[in-house]
């Protein structure tokens, strides 16, 4: 069921453990949660139905988070705009600085805390606490 009122987010990754460790933090935060397994189904669902944040993740198979980052900062405005939270468990400068080239507002390493996502997703969506 959408609840117009609750602001939505895709959250991309190709381990369906990760996906609901994140869908449950976000629902407890009062998110509306949606997943895809790699950046070519996230861009479709994105293509039917905008979202307020993406949570992605970095090594998938078929198109990897950096690519479909790429590939979203370079549709219309409406779907480049969305606030994207980068995870992955590669923790390096130079890892980091891709995502940042990548067009990525945040990159987290994980394993994130639950609170700590929350937190971050109500930051880069605006949504109230």
């Amino acid at each position: 069921m959408v609840d117009a009122d609750k602001p939505r987010v895709l959250v991309v990754d190709d381990a369906s453990l990760v996906r609901l460790y994140y869908r449950d933090a976000l629902e407890a935060a009062g998110f509306q949660v949606d997943e895809a397994i790699n950046g070519l189904e996230a861009l479709e669902k994105l293509l039917l139905a905008p979202v307020d944040l993406l949570v992605v993740d970095v090594n998938m198979p078929r198109m990897d988070g950096l690519t479909f980052v790429q590939t979203l900062r370079r549709q219309p405005m409406e779907l480049a705009s969305i606030p994207v939270l980068m995870t992955s468990t590669e923790a390096g400068a130079q890892d980091i600085a891709a995502a940042r080239a990548a067009g990525a507002n945040v990159y987290l390493v994980k394993p994130l805390a639950q609170e700590t996502l929350a937190d971050y997703a109500r930051a880069l969506s605006g949504a109230s606490a």
